[in-house]
């Protein structure tokens, strides 16, 4: 018995609507994408420094320790420089900035800070005391001139206070 077979031709994929769909959100996501911008700030942890290194007299390790009730500038080899209490909205930013300039006047090449909070500390209070450290800026005229102070922040955790 003989078989008949129907000739079929084959089928023709029809993209002409994704095609439409492609070329109307390609340029959408092109034009919103260019303006997303992301600021990055480079960080490191604190480093575990040798016994040796730490007996270095001239050698300043600054250390501003964020607690509740006050912001804490000190030396990791000297000990406390000064405690700056908060104010009733946050820290004192103003006296900080007057105190890390000084201590940059004294150590004009040093440009290591370390940042240690306690872990109940808001990320805005972190980042203003962060700012506060690296930068200070100052008013002249019409024109705001930012000095650099300790451009390489390092952040951790704040010492345990005894009770």
């Amino acid at each position: 018995m003989r078989v008949r077979r129907l000739k079929k031709d084959p089928a023709a994929l029809e993209i002409t609507a994704f095609l439409n769909l492609i070329v109307v959100l390609v340029p959408f996501l092109l034009s919103t994408a260019v303006f997303t911008r992301l600021a990055v700030l480079d960080m490191s942890l604190p480093a575990q420094s040798a016994g040796v290194e730490q007996l270095k007299v001239n050698n300043l390790q600054l250390e501003v320790v964020i607690r509740p009730d006050a912001v804490e500038v000190g030396d990791r080899i000297g000990g406390l420089i000064q405690r700056i209490p908060n104010l009733p909205e946050g820290p004192d930013l103003a006296v900080l900035g007057n105190l890390i300039q000084q201590v940059k006047g004294k150590f004009p090449d040093q440009l290591d800070a370390s940042v240690l909070a306690e872990p109940d500390t808001s990320y805005d209070r972190l980042v203003h005391v962060m700012d506060a450290v690296r930068a200070h800026s100052v008013a002249q005229g019409a024109n705001l001139v930012t000095t650099e102070l300790f451009p390489n922040i390092s952040i951790g955790d704040a010492p345990v206070r005894a009770r």
